[in-house]
């Protein structure tokens, strides 16, 4: 195993912190299960990779890469995901976050609705995503297919809705627009703040 291996990430709750809004068995297998598996597949392609390098034979790289994407996109996409939901959570945001996504959409209504829309549409699995794009300076809501695909270059996640159905089957069924609804009850607003200056900045928090 690597020196530097990725690792599952403590929660900052309980997993039965964010009922009834998603339950604690699925927390339990969705941080337990689903994203270890994302953190082993990422510290497994990182050995096989280095493995290929000390032999000199890459004729599995393109599977180790397409690998190494999937699963390290899983990790990063859910340690920010555990951070944007909180007991506590709900409401709206405040201050220069809030002012950029009424100057950007509109209103906070009308980015709710965008956002809860682009979640719901996703085709298959994936996420639905507020992201900042330096290159713009604009805010962006975007949706990821599967961890990382149609990602544009540069956006800097700040808010992500997991819709892969491990997220909220067991809770509400195939009814995904009832859990994107209840999504908004748990939004840790401060983290996406947080992130939001910090990308300003140029940095990612983890």
């Amino acid at each position: 195993m690597t020196d530097n291996a990725y690792a599952l990430p403590d929660l900052d709750y309980d997993y039965g912190a964010l009922e009834p809004h998603i339950s604690g068995t699925i927390m339990q297998l969705h941080h337990g299960t689903h994203h270890k598996a994302y953190v082993n597949g990422a510290n497994t392609a990182i050995d096989q990779l280095a493995d290929s390098r000390d032999k000199a034979i890459f004729t599995t790289l393109r599977m180790l890469e397409k690998d190494l994407a999937f699963h390290l996109g899983g990790h990063v996409n859910h340690t920010v995901f555990w951070k944007n939901l909180s007991p506590d959570g709900g409401d709206r945001p405040e201050g220069d976050l809030a002012a950029h996504i009424d100057e950007q959409f509109g209103s906070f209504d009308a980015f709710q609705a965008q956002f809860e829309a682009a979640s719901i549409q996703v085709q298959g699995s994936g996420w639905g995503v507020l992201g900042y794009h330096p290159f713009g300076k604009r805010l962006l809501i975007i949706q990821f297919y599967d961890h990382q695909v149609n990602l544009p270059p540069g956006v800097v996640p700040l808010l992500l809705c997991d819709v892969w159905e491990h997220a909220y089957y067991l809770d509400y069924r195939a009814a995904r627009p009832d859990y994107v609804k209840a999504f908004w009850n748990i939004v840790n607003w401060g983290d996406v703040a947080r992130r939001y200056e910090s990308a300003l900045k140029g940095l990612i928090l983890p």
